[in-house]
Order: C-alpha cells, then structure tokens, then sequence
C-alpha cells in the first residue's frame, strides 16, 4: 500500500512540473498562442514542498493523517522560503 501510494503521489508531482509555458488553440485557420501567467517560485515551492512533506510525513509517521498534515505543513513552510530566496535573486 505504501508504495502504491508513493508511486501516484510522485506520479501526479512529476505532472505536475512539465506543464507547459504556452498553450495553443486553433480557430478555424487562425492560431491564437495564449500565454499563462506564470507561477511565483514562492508558490511553485511551498505547492511542491507541502505535497512532498506531505507524502513523507504519510510514509514516516505511525498515525499516517498528523504525519502528514505535520510534514505538509513544515514542507510547504520550508518551500516557501527557498521560492522567496530565488524570487529575491532572480533566478
């Protein structure tokens, strides 16, 4: 069970870091490229730390619920300040 659920937890993470920067559609002959709005680094990193804390804190704990609800929270806390570091930066 726990690898199972590994497995689709980093499954859906891994989507989620190659969506795309652009998205196309198609009008008749015509096609129109619409530009998404990117994400901070502050949101990317406390989104994609509180799932991994999350997921870990799952795996590690004894009592799988506050495990993970403690390791998303300490996660995306720990995310958000890296993201803010690299907006800081630039980078």
């Amino acid at each position: 069970m726990k690898k199972l659920v590994c497995v689709l937890t980093f499954g859906i993470f891994g989507l989620t870091m190659f969506t795309g920067e652009y998205a196309s559609e198609v009008k008749g002959q015509t096609k129109v490229v619409v530009k998404k709005k990117k994400w901070s680094h502050r949101k990317k990193g406390a989104v994609i730390g509180g799932v991994a804390g999350a997921t870990t804190g799952a795996i590690v704990s004894r009592r799988k619920g506050r495990g993970a609800v403690v390791g998303g929270a300490v996660g995306a806390g720990a995310g958000y300040l890296i993201g803010k570091r690299k907006d800081r930066r630039g980078g």
